[in-house]
């Protein structure tokens, strides 16, 4: 008997342990995370929007030879500054000497036949005033000296056409300004017209860039942009001289040039930044948060606001319009004196308790009387004069 009744203790207590260890354990409470929090409000805008372009020539040329040909020279290199009247490439000239040479004894040709006829014409007339010929066969000589006169001016024209075809082998540059590229090599042989070196020529400058088809609208020749080098601080006043009237086909954008002062230096090729005056939203009332408020999810984006009163957090979506710097501004979803987290973001979900981060300050160090006499180097009384000096004096 006595050993049933302690069966039964120990049975009872085998069944917790297993109904204990089926069980799940009970979830760890989720800490409080210190947050820092931002009251929302109105702000003004202090950029509009801004482009990235180019400084370019306002008159770029593609020259090329009037002639067909083989290439045998290009003096032109990328990035040389030339004046008008240099070289800049040769075609093999042989073969336009040779017409030339062709047509010099064309000219020399037609030049002995329409002397032979004026000899004859000037014999003939002689004969007419002494009444040895008729009148008629004076006029076919007289005919025939004007036809020998039409040949040779015929021949001299095409000396001349044959000889400008000789020079057309030289490519000489008709203005002043720097080679921006180069499009063709020595050996390659080229049609007449085809490009073989672009000059952008001295004067003065633009400003080109991009702009996307939906503010396209918004810009107007004659409107004012400000311009401002990459490098630089200083914003220079450019006026809109040109809209590209269509797109282009690969990026779907239209270009705008800005004329640039007459007397600006910026050299070509240079990175500029651009602010349309059409674009200019500074002043304008806006709520604005930091990059780092933002939580994405999936395409949309959230803030967490706080509930002071239960101190917990809720996810609030948000519309985004635009970006201010390294603000981004919210167009819907947010009110004036909401409060919002601006760091910590990553680590919260929706109703977890927070707390307010507060910066822990370092106490300032104090250094004790005690402490500062021990760095204080002890004073060495003077050395008393010796003996013999003190007799001496």
């Amino acid at each position: 008997m006595p050993s049933t009744f302690l069966r039964v203790p120990l049975a009872l207590a085998a069944s917790a342990l297993l109904l204990s260890a089926c069980s799940k354990p009970v979830p760890p409470e989720e800490p409080i995370r210190a947050v820092k929090v931002m009251t929302v409000g109105v702000e003004s805008m202090r950029s509009g929007a801004e482009f990235a372009g180019e400084v370019r020539a306002r008159v770029e040329s593609r020259l090329g030879f009037r002639v067909a040909g083989k290439i045998v020279r290009r003096q032109a290199e990328l990035g040389q500054r030339v004046k008008a009247g240099d070289v800049l490439a040769q075609l093999d000239p042989q073969d336009y000497q040779l017409a030339a040479a062709a047509a010099k004894a064309q000219v020399s040709a037609a030049q002995t036949n329409r002397d032979l006829a004026a000899a004859d014409f000037k014999r003939y007339k002689e004969l007419r005033d002494q009444n040895f010929i008729s009148g008629a066969e004076l006029e076919r000589r007289d005919a025939s000296l004007k036809a020998a006169q039409a040949q040779l001016d015929q021949a001299k024209a095409q000396g001349t056409a044959q000889g400008n075809q000789a020079a057309y082998t030289t490519l000489v540059a008709d203005v002043s300004g720097v080679v921006t590229a180069v499009e063709a090599e020595p050996g390659q042989v080229v049609a007449a017209g085809t490009p073989v070196v672009r000059i952008a020529q001295d004067g003065q400058r633009d400003a080109v860039f991009s702009v996307p088809e939906d503010k396209v609208a918004l810009i107007t020749v004659g409107s004012g942009v400000d311009v401002r080098a990459w490098a630089a601080t200083e914003k220079r006043k450019g006026v809109v001289r040109e809209v590209s009237a269509s797109a282009d086909p690969v990026t779907r954008t239209f270009a705008v040039k800005v004329a640039l002062p007459a007397a600006d230096a910026l050299t070509l090729g240079t990175t500029v930044s651009l602010l349309p005056h059409a674009f200019d939203r500074s002043g304008v009332q806006v709520i604005k948060l930091p990059t780092s408020a933002l939580r994405q999810d999936g395409k949309s984006s959230a803030v967490w606001v706080l509930d002071s009163a239960s101190m917990t957090v809720k996810l609030q979506p948000i519309q985004i319009a635009t970006a201010d710097g390294n603000d981004v501004v919210v167009a819907a979803g947010l009110l004036p004196g909401m409060q919002v987290v601006s760091a910590g973001v990553h680590v919260l979900s929706p109703g977890q308790k927070v707390t307010l981060y507060k910066e822990k300050s370092a106490p300032a160090p104090v250094i004790t009387t005690q402490g500062a006499m021990k760095n204080i180097a002890p004073v060495l009384p003077e050395p008393s004069a010796p003996a013999s000096a003190a007799v001496a004096k």
